[in-house]
């Protein structure tokens, strides 16, 4: 083989080159479809919202969260686990899911339409959920309606910045 390299070093290479590949490509994108900033004062309540939910789970305070979170939530966790509003905060409640930190990283990006607004950010948790202590980053894009009045969120979508690409890498290669 070319240089000495081995098939495994080689097919290695390439899923870092692909991966590497993606993840530019995902960042033009998202630099190129940067939507046009929302009303300051309808963006900065829609953030403090979102911060408030966050503390609020990091305190475990699930009747605050509960009050911004609509019944028909879902949450779609980086493992890939879809959950609802009452499976999400019953964890929390029952300790299942211990937010020793969870803030946005990056500022909070908020497109809105109507009574429905998006909300995208880079997020920094830091997480002991099923007895496994998690610590990582994710993008997060949660999605608010206007309901009688109240935003409440109603979906949200988490996934993982890899902490190391290494490990990563790995943990996405097909089961030989």
């Amino acid at each position: 083989m070319a240089h000495g390299l081995s098939t495994q070093r080689l097919t290695r290479r390439r899923t870092l080159a692909a991966v590497a590949a993606a993840l530019a490509l995902a960042t033009g994108v998202v630099a190129a479809s940067s939507a046009a900033p929302a009303s300051s004062s309808q963006a900065d309540h829609l953030r403090a919202i979102e911060t408030t939910r966050l503390q609020a789970l990091v305190d475990a305070d699930t009747a605050t969260a509960r009050k911004l979170t609509a019944p028909d939530f879902q949450l779609i966790n980086p493992a890939g686990t879809p959950l609802s509003r009452d499976e999400f905060l019953g964890g929390v409640d029952a300790g299942v899911v211990d937010f020793l930190v969870s803030e946005p990283s990056s500022p909070i990006a908020v497109r809105l339409s109507g009574d429905s607004a998006t909300l995208r950010y880079q997020t920094a948790f830091d997480v002991v959920a099923g007895g496994t202590h998690v610590t990582h980053q994710a993008w997060t894009t949660a999605r608010y309606e206007r309901r009688d009045g109240r935003w409440q969120i109603v979906w949200e979508q988490s996934t993982a910045i890899p902490n190391n690409l290494d490990l990563f890498i790995e943990s996405i290669k097909p089961v030989s």
